[in-house]
């Protein structure tokens, strides 16, 4: 795939499986064995079953609001499946793929929905910043880490998310500007899932599409089918390989959808129809993936039923070991704001610690 074969000026979409998973031109088909399939697949399968399982979790008053990721498997799976060990994952919130990908444990993700801060502390070598949840702003942690690496003459490459609102934040421009101009290596990944909350793309931005946005800041920009495992992975390792030879940032579109909530405290039916989520549910990253993986006889429907109930007891057995033992320690709450907790957090603690013990 080469990215200035796409311009986006043109609305042209990259895509190599059609949502049936037939291909049409085979040289698209990355160079990946049919272990590295079978992973991206049942890593998709994890994803989706995390996800279940937590929004069943969530509405039995077992753990705290959660940002479901049904639809966005490919978009995250193919996506971070191109970095190298020592590049950055710097994600917003709805990243559950990428996170796998990139080896944060189950435990942690779901120790951070469960409410504990423990969650965001990542296993030694998992270069994978904490989850951002104020709109964009990770967008310029990335760019500054990619700007340390060049300073430092290190060729690790960041990879950064954000979603369609995410573009029209301030934080947005001022990241992509200053990784253009620095040649950052950073790759920018806009899950375009169609909604920012209740907001939809439609009046979110009157440009065509959001990857020719690119254009004013002096970097590529492609808009690819993020239901397409094949197309995500192959945008974002040119991407990537640009980025590691020194050429500077890349934008991604990825157009793809949210089939369930934004969080579980919110409801879509209030904003959209049922019978758009029916047509996008045609459009299934795992099911137009399995359907490929069938023919090129990579997996039958024996292995994929094996899969989903090894990953069922997997995620069932973590949430409840979880649940058993993960009670936040109160200082917790607090110790992690500063390397030396200052008087105005001790003070707070103190008043808390007061007030639980029957204090005024």
């Amino acid at each position: 795939m080469r990215l200035e074969d796409y311009n986006p000026m043109n609305n042209e979409m990259y895509q190599v499986m059609d949502p049936m998973g037939k291909v049409e031109d085979k040289e698209e088909i990355p160079e990946l064995d049919d272990e590295q399939l079978k992973y991206l697949y049942r890593t998709m399968l994890y994803t989706r079953t995390i996800d279940e399982k937590a929004l069943s979790y969530q509405r039995q008053g077992r753990m705290l609001t959660y940002a479901p990721n049904l639809g966005q498997e490919a978009a995250q799976v193919g996506s971070a499946y191109s970095l190298d060990d020592e590049d950055w994952l710097v994600p917003a919130f709805r990243e559950l793929g990428a996170w796998l990908v990139r080896g944060v444990p189950l435990k942690n993700i779901y120790l951070y929905w469960y409410g504990n801060e423990w969650g965001s502390h990542m296993p030694e070598g998992v270069k994978v910043l904490p989850v951002s949840v104020p709109i964009a702003s990770q967008l310029q942690h990335a760019t500054g880490i990619g700007m340390a690496n060049n300073i430092k003459n290190e060729k690790n490459v960041v990879l950064t998310y954000v979603g369609d609102g995410g573009t029209s934040h301030g934080d947005f421009h001022e990241a992509l500007n200053f990784a253009s101009v620095f040649k950052s290596p950073v790759v920018f990944i806009v899950q375009n899932n169609q909604y920012a909350i209740s907001t939809s793309r439609k009046v979110q931005t009157l440009s065509e599409n959001i990857a020719m946005k690119a254009t004013a800041y002096g970097m590529p920009g492609v808009l690819v089918d993020g239901n397409d495992i094949f197309a995500m992975y192959n945008a974002t390792k040119a991407a990537v390989d640009r980025a590691r030879n020194g050429e500077g940032p890349t934008l991604i579109e990825a157009y793809t959808y949210r089939l369930g909530a934004h969080t579980t405290s919110d409801d879509p039916t209030k904003y959209r129809d049922d019978a758009e989520v029916d047509e996008w549910r045609k459009k299934d990253p795992i099911l137009r993936f399995g359907e490929y993986l069938k023919e090129n006889n990579v997996i039958d429907e024996d292995w994929i039923e094996s899969t989903k109930k090894e990953l069922e007891e997997e995620v069932k057995k973590t949430f409840e070991a979880i649940e058993d033992k993960s009670d936040t320690e109160l200082e917790d709450i607090f110790k992690y704001h500063f390397e030396t907790m200052p008087a105005q957090l001790q003070e707070q603690l103190d008043e808390y610690r007061s007030f639980l013990e029957g204090g005024k």
